[in-house]
C-alpha cells in the first residue's frame, strides 16, 4: 500500500523484493546495535509510532499476534531492556535479540500492509546499513580508501568524540523525525 496511490499489485515480485527486504532490514537492525541502549531507543520510537498507524489503521484489535499489539509489546520490552542497558550497559543483546527486533519491526511493518511507510519509518535502520554498503564499495573501488572513519556510522561519530549519551540520543531524535513522517503520510494518505 502506498499513501494517496492505494494498493499495488506486484504480482511474484512483491514476494522477492519482501524477502529481500526483510533480509536487509533484519540485518540493519543488527548493525544499529552498536552501542548502549541505540538499538533499543531507535526501536521504541519506531513502535511508538507503529502503535500509532496501528490505530490509524483500525488494526487496534487485542492479541499478541496481531500488528498492534506486537509492537506495543516491544515497545514495553525495549523500555524495560532500556533501564538496565542504559549508558554504561549492564546487559548485553547481542545478534539473538538484534535479530529478533529485526524481525518484529519487518513483521509489523509487513503485517499492516504499509511496507512503504515502513521503509520512511526504518531510516536509521537503513542509514547505518548503507553506510556500511557504501564503505566496502568505495573501499574496493579505490583500493583500500575509506569514506567514512569507521561503520557503521554509528561508530563514525563515536571516532569523532560523541558521547554515546549523544549518539542515542540524535538517532533517537532522526528516527523520531522519520516515523513522524511516516505517520503523517499514513494519516494523510488514506
Amino acid at each position: 500500500t502506498f499513501p494517496f496511490l492505494g494498493q499495488i499489485d506486484f504480482g511474484i515480485f512483491y514476494y522477492i523484493v519482501m524477502g529481500l527486504g526483510i533480509l536487509y532490514l533484519v540485518n540493519a537492525v543488527n548493525l544499529t546495535d552498536g552501542v548502549d541502549g541505540l538499538c533499543s531507543s531507535v526501536t521504541l520510537v519506531y513502535c511508538a509510532a507503529y502503535v500509532v498507524i496501528c490505530s490509524l489503521l483500525g488494526m487496534s484489535e487485542m492479541g499478541l499476534v496481531s500488528a498492534a499489539a506486537g509492537a506495543g509489546c516491544l515497545l514495553g520490552g525495549c523500555l524495560g531492556y532500556l533501564i538496565w542497558n542504559w549508558y554504561p550497559g549492564k546487559v548485553m543483546m547481542g545478534d539473538t535479540g538484534s535479530m529478533f527486533l529485526g524481525g518484529i519491526v519487518t513483521a509489523v511493518g509487513i503485517g499492516t500492509g504499509t511496507e512503504f511507510v515502513m521503509v520512511i519509518c526504518c531510516a536509521v535502520y537503513i542509514w547505518e546499513a548503507l553506510s556500511v554498503l557504501i564503505q566496502m564499495t568505495y573501499f574496493k573501488i579505490t583500493h583500500g580508501k575509506r569514506l567514512f572513519k569507521m561503520t557503521p556510522i554509528h561508530h563514525s561519530f563515536e571516532i569523532r568524540g560523541w558521547k554515546e549519551g549523544k549518539i542515542v540520543a540524535v538517532f533517537s531524535l532522526l528516527e523520531l523525525l522519520a516515523c513522524s513522517v511516516g505517520i503523517l503520510l499514513q494519516y494523510f494518505g488514506n
